[in-house]
């Protein structure tokens, strides 16, 4: 018999059909359809969110809780910066540095703000804008002989 898409079929025993509750007392499954008898889980919409534990005091709630839980509101407002490090600035033989042309070079996103890291030297002396400077790489970029010029955020409007 030839193996192609027509004659595919799931392995014999691997499927089973689905058991239709409800359907008559000859079924083995009529009548209270597996549910059981009166209660809670016997109702329809009448189940248990997850990790209740019967009215006992949940684990989640029992165990102590340990370290620093940063809010969803606190992250979102947290500012993000594309990192960059100095041996990457050098290796683009360039001497004046913007995340403008960084993002032309695609190596970092349009529109992402700029931290440059002190990992690396400078051969030459190069100026760099950037959002945000780390101590070390500042030091580095002046002992080249570079400027390292902080781009000033636009200030955030209270509406």
């Amino acid at each position: 018999m030839a193996l192609d898409l027509s004659t595919l079929r799931p392995a014999p025993g691997s499927k089973r059909r689905r058991v239709r509750v409800g359907r008559g007392i000859g079924s083995g499954s009529g009548k209270t359809a597996g549910r059981g008898h009166k209660g809670k889980g016997s109702r329809s919409g009448g189940n248990t969110p997850p990790g209740y534990e019967g009215g006992q005091m949940p684990l989640k709630r029992r165990v102590p809780k340990r370290g620093f839980r940063r809010l969803q509101k606190t992250q979102a407002r947290r500012e993000e910066f594309a990192v960059v490090n100095l041996k990457r600035l050098a290796a683009l033989g360039l001497d004046t540095i913007d995340p403008a042309v960084l993002a032309e070079r695609g190596v970092i996103g349009a529109g992402d703000k700029l931290k440059v890291l002190g990992d690396g030297e400078l051969g030459a002396r190069l100026t760099v804008r950037a959002h945000a400077f780390s101590a070390s790489a500042r030091e580095k970029i002046a002992a080249a002989g570079g400027i390292a010029e902080l781009i000033e955020a636009a200030p955030k409007l209270n509406a």
